[in-house]
């Protein structure tokens, strides 16, 4: 087991690693790897978008997303929340992070599955309704400070957990198993395991996460997971990341781009920058992809391994802000393991 500092390095390696996986990934999202490609050669740091990007034109290199930034509001939610998780405010929230990012000129807004449910629940549909078709990977790419915040075992506690943050956008099982997948991941890592234990810890969460929220049909995805990782085992990165394209795919909905983060990490063997890049070049999702298998990658290596001239580099986030939202979490996950507490369902 990882003391303090380690779990706090770890737990800084989970957020930074997302936000450099979501800033390479931006120039490149939604964007087919023939077009990146063309655009860009192949992506191996940051670089501006191209002009007539549909969502990140304009955006310096280096810029994080949505990714990131509903990670650290969530983070934020959750080191300020009671035991039990305050939907309402965290439906604020989001509303206010939109309304602020179209002050701001961008493009990048809630995705498909959020905006559903939060214009529901204005309507008036309680928020455990509201979540009830929310199957895309918006929870999946903001769900680490979960994973931070909850230790590894009980597992059935920290599914539990994401279950509840689920509940107002992404109450299925399908989005529901995603999200569990890659906080048990974190969670794994910010404990001291590797990116090979976290990917087993993941697989176990996402049965679990299967069981809860509304069903949905989709491929399951712990199956997913074993099979993309499987999938890629042992090969060249270049055919990798055309098996990862072309079978397990790279979109929004979660039986895509989840498996496929899992995938990456594979390939690139839990290093983080690795996986960044490899994500960035997909094509699709690119930065949410990135995003969680960077994430991922960086709990189990630790902010000490992650590139600190990248990290440099980084625009739209504040480093001090996010050392401070890393350690209050691992505060409150060692408070949570000394009481014995379990997760409020």
């Amino acid at each position: 087991m990882a003391d303090a500092a380690e779990m706090i390095d770890r737990a800084m390696g989970a957020l930074i690693g997302g936000a450099l996986g979501d800033a390479l990934g931006m120039p490149t999202q939604l964007l087919s790897p023939a077009r990146i490609a063309g655009l860009y050669g192949h992506v191996e740091d940051f670089v501006a978008p191209a002009a007539d990007h549909p969502v990140s034109k304009g955006l310096p290199a280096g810029t994080i997303t949505d990714d990131t930034e509903q990670a650290l509001l969530l983070g934020r939610i959750l080191v300020e929340a009671d035991e039990r998780f305050d939907h309402a405010r965290w439906v604020n929230a989001l509303l206010d992070w939109e309304r602020d990012v179209k002050a701001r000129g961008s493009y990048d807004l809630l995705g498909p599955s959020t905006k559903r449910a939060i214009d529901a629940i204005n309507d008036g549909v309680p928020a455990e309704e509201a979540g009830r078709s929310g199957d895309t990977n918006g929870a999946a790419m903001r769900i680490g400070p979960v994973g931070i915040l909850m230790p590894p075992e009980p597992l059935d506690a920290l599914v539990a957990k994401v279950a509840e943050t689920c509940r107002a956008t992404h109450n299925t099982s399908i989005a529901i198993a995603s999200a569990a997948a890659v906080a048990a991941a974190v969670s794994l890592g910010v404990s001291g395991g590797d990116w090979r234990a976290a990917s087993g810890q993941a697989a176990a969460a996402a049965g679990l996460g299967a069981t809860l929220g509304y069903w949905v049909t989709g491929g399951d995805i712990a199956a997913r997971i074993v099979w993309a990782q499987e999938l890629v085992r042992g090969k060249a990165e270049k055919e990798a990341i055309k098996l990862i394209v072309d079978l397990v795919g790279t979109g929004v909905a979660s039986q895509e781009s989840v498996p496929a983060a899992f995938a990456v990490l594979e390939v690139a063997q839990g290093d983080p920058w690795r996986a960044a890049v490899i994500s960035a070049n997909l094509g699709g999702d690119t930065d949410t992809i990135g995003a969680v298998a960077a994430g991922m990658a960086g709990a189990c290596a630790g902010l000490s391994k992650l590139p600190q001239d990248r990290i440099s580099m980084l625009k739209g986030i504040d480093l001090g802000e996010v050392r401070a939202l890393a350690a209050d979490l691992v505060a409150a996950r060692v408070t949570r393991a000394g009481s014995g507490k379990e997760a409020a369902a």
